[in-house]
């Protein structure tokens, strides 16, 4: 097997760990504070975004623009979202996170996270900075790779 060959096994074996460890940790999380998954997807993207309107949620999520504006409504009336018309097109309205929809967000993101705190402490030092320098040159090649498509 070629190195380039088992590096891409390696990171597939690696992605496959922690999307299913982190989808489990939001699934979990997402049930445990009775929201579906549409509603939490949808926090997720407007915290993100910081602020976004209406049809780019549908067009992100997918769904037409009346079932976004739904879950929009459902998350104001549970005070997670806020709802203001947009400066540029008084048609069209923005959303942004309340404090407690934010507070819930970064709750969701320590609890996903959680579980890497004990798998770094599992590593010996010299593991840690290894693995530190390979990820740290992974994300670089990722975020051009992001820059090219954006193009």
């Amino acid at each position: 097997m070629t190195d380039t060959q088992q590096l891409s096994r390696s990171l597939r074996q690696w992605m496959d760990v922690t999307s299913h460890r982190s989808m489990q940790d939001q699934a979990r999380f997402v049930k445990s504070i009775g929201f579906s998954m549409a509603q939490f997807f949808l926090l997720m993207h407007v915290y993100y975004k910081k602020q976004c309107g209406i049809s780019n949620l549908s067009e992100h999520m997918e769904i037409t623009a009346p079932a976004a504006s739904q879950l929009v409504d459902k998350l104001v009336q549970a005070g997670m979202l806020e709802r203001a018309e947009d400066p540029h097109d008084r048609r069209a309205k923005q959303v942004t996170l309340t404090g407690k929809g934010r507070q819930l967000i970064e709750k969701s993101i320590h609890a996903r996270f959680r579980w890497l705190e004990s798998l770094v402490q599992g590593l010996s030092a010299g593991e840690r900075s290894t693995v530190s320098e390979a990820l740290s040159i992974l994300t670089s090649a990722a975020e051009e790779l992001e820059k090219k498509a954006d193009r």
